[in-house]
């Protein structure tokens, strides 16, 4: 079950359930003119209260399969430690007649390629890039969940981010950057230094949404940092989303249908590899504090109900933000002013930002994470969209109460987390113990 953990999994039901296509419930249940109409969203109802019966033969054999993961990586020379995960998929039981396995794959062999050829001529990351492609990705992402538990203490204090190529090629209309807000400004650095670059570019939004992939675990659970670039179509983009359609696809791509002469792998595999390569190489991490403070505060704006002392809180982080990037991030970024150990205490407390936003408890399909929205339709904290929506003024608002509580805590901690780093470095500037 995707998300589950092991002590809880003897509790989960014993119910087998079969999933079957949207397209084929509509078929069951749809009148024959709505069938024709594929691009109508319509309501499934049977017509005139009409009662069916349908018999469904499940010839599914239970089995036991070994899924394998393959992760290798190169070596960091300064910090070792600091890993940056590169997160790709391989064929495990089904694919769009290879399309989507295949250019992960592709992709993430092009970059290991390239990087091999600048290590033989002597260079090295300073912190170390591990390659992961993970098994078992389309029933529940089991590779990349059962690696991240076995790892899970060790990669939420040494992992610096996690980079996804997880189909990065599902149309050719549309570049679709998801970034999370500290490094959503390094990604649109290198879209627009790319776009300088050729002929044709398409502008592209970078937003923190939640996706679907094996970078689900490493955001979910542990609060890495991550990153995710893929080329979409623009009418998969508007329109709905089903997974059992993406189990049973109506219909399926060829690679050289999408993308014929390669150059969209081309382009993802370019914009990756030079946002792998920052992350990996540069002594400070280029990550945007105040990014993450901004953020914060646009998704407060325009919520219901207001609450005063969060945007009060807000705009404390935000001033924090502030103080942290220009007193601690750009002396850190002088050669001049650059001391080992201060760079060593900042990109700590730069790869942890995120991890304050990390809640317990959220709605069934919801962050953990709550920087990422359900999509860009809205910049509001989604638990508390969620909380507001389904509050009941004849009820009891204990729901609503928690997610104000854990929005408020997120922000307050966040806040701590500046607050001390600033305390840090001024101790360590003035030789205090």
């Amino acid at each position: 079950m995707d998300g589950s953990f092991r002590q809880s999994r003897p509790s989960l039901t014993s119910l087998l359930v079969q999933p079957i296509s949207a397209s084929l419930v509509k078929m069951l249940v749809s009148l024959p003119k709505l069938i024709m109409d594929k691009d109508a969203c319509s309501p499934l109802e049977l017509p005139h209260n009409e009662k069916r019966t349908v018999t469904l033969q499940v010839q599914t054999v239970t089995k036991f399969k070994t899924v394998s993961n393959v992760v290798g990586y190169l070596r960091g020379l300064t910090s070792p430690d600091r890993y940056i995960i590169v997160g790709s998929n391989h064929h495990a039981g089904y694919s769009h007649k290879g399309q989507e396995w295949a250019s992960s794959t592709a992709v993430i062999t092009a970059l290991i390629e390239a990087l091999m050829l600048r290590v033989k001529k002597g260079w090295r990351p300073e912190r170390t890039i591990v390659f992961c492609s993970w098994g078992g990705t389309p029933w529940g992402k089991i590779g990349s969940y059962e690696w991240g538990e076995d790892f899970a203490k060790i990669l939420q204090k040494n992992a610096v981010a996690y980079i996804s190529l997880h189909s990065p090629i599902r149309g050719n209309s549309s570049l679709y950057p998801v970034a999370s807000p500290s490094l959503q400004q390094l990604v649109v650095e290198k879209i627009k230094f790319n776009c300088m670059r050729r002929s044709q570019c398409l502008g592209a939004n970078v937003s923190s949404v939640q996706i679907q992939s094996d970078a689900d675990y490493f955001i979910n659970h542990l609060g890495i940092p991550t990153v995710q670039l893929a080329y979409e179509d623009i009418k998969t983009l508007e329109g709905p989303s089903f997974l059992s359609e993406a189990i049973f696809p109506k219909y399926t791509t060829k690679i050289e249908e999408v993308d014929s002469s390669f150059n969209l792998h081309e382009a993802i595999t370019k914009l990756s590899g030079e946002v792998i390569l920052q992350i990996a190489s540069e002594p400070v991490l280029p990550f945007n504090a105040l990014d993450i403070a901004l953020g914060v505060q646009n998704s407060l704006k325009g919520n219901e109900p207001s609450v005063p002392h969060l945007l009060s809180l807000a705009s404390r982080l935000r001033d924090s933000a502030e103080l942290f990037q220009s007193d601690e991030m750009r002396p850190a970024n002088d050669p001049k002013e650059r001391v080992p150990s201060r760079v060593r205490m900042l990109n700590d407390i730069l790869q942890d930002l995120e991890k304050s936003f990390m809640v317990q408890r959220v709605p069934p399909g919801f962050y953990r994470n709550i920087l990422y929205h359900l999509d860009e339709k809205t910049s509001q904290f989604s638990i508390l969209k969620e909380a507001w929506e389904h509050c009941n003024p004849q009820s009891s608002n204990e729901t609503l109460q928690e997610a104000l509580s854990n929005v408020l805590n997120s922000i307050n901690s966040a806040h701590i987390s500046f607050k001390t780093g600033l305390d840090v470095f001024e101790s360590v500037l003035l030789g205090k113990n």
